[in-house]
């Protein structure tokens, strides 16, 4: 039942995040008044980006939950290019997909960008629990949504010589 409802808000992030993404313009702009005790959203000018400058390589929004505790979360992550994570790993299962640009993968603790795999928007990624893996955008942004089990921690591992 707990894989049931996971998969079903991991859809629904992933809905969520390409329409913030290609939202053409905001509800109220189209004169609709949507009932808050029925659902609730967020704009792409809503998101609360951890570095509002964006001048970080890396920067994430959260969408549902506190990565930091106990529990479900939702992140939307944006990978400036050429920004490319160290080997780590998380001590639970996260689920990502692709809602923006070309997002490269690899597994292991050999550090070499030329061995990664491609994953384009539309993608799906599951990281396994306390498995070692790296990651980050080349030549484009790329956005990843990325569904959790609190709380979202990144163990880093030494990179093999």
């Amino acid at each position: 039942m707990r894989f049931i409802q996971c998969a079903a808000i991991a859809a629904y992030a992933t809905l969520t995040a390409i329409v913030l993404v290609t939202a053409p313009e905001p509800a109220h702009a189209q004169g609709v008044q949507l009932d808050p005790k029925t659902l609730a959203f967020k704009l792409p000018a809503d998101l609360k980006w951890r570095d509002p400058a964006d001048k970080a390589g890396t920067n994430q929004a959260v969408l549902f939950g506190d990565p930091s505790k106990p529990g479900l979360y939702i992140v939307l992550n944006k990978f400036k290019p050429g920004n490319f994570s160290r080997p780590h790993f998380h001590p639970n299962d996260r689920h990502i997909t692709v809602v923006k640009g070309t997002w490269w993968i690899a597994t292991g603790n050999h550090w070499d960008k030329d061995k990664m795999v491609a994953m384009p928007m539309g993608s799906h990624i599951t990281h396994y629990g306390n498995q070692v893996h790296w990651d980050g955008a080349k030549d484009e942004e790329a956005w990843v949504l990325i569904v959790g089990e609190g709380p979202g921690t990144s163990t880093p591992v030494e990179i093999a010589k």
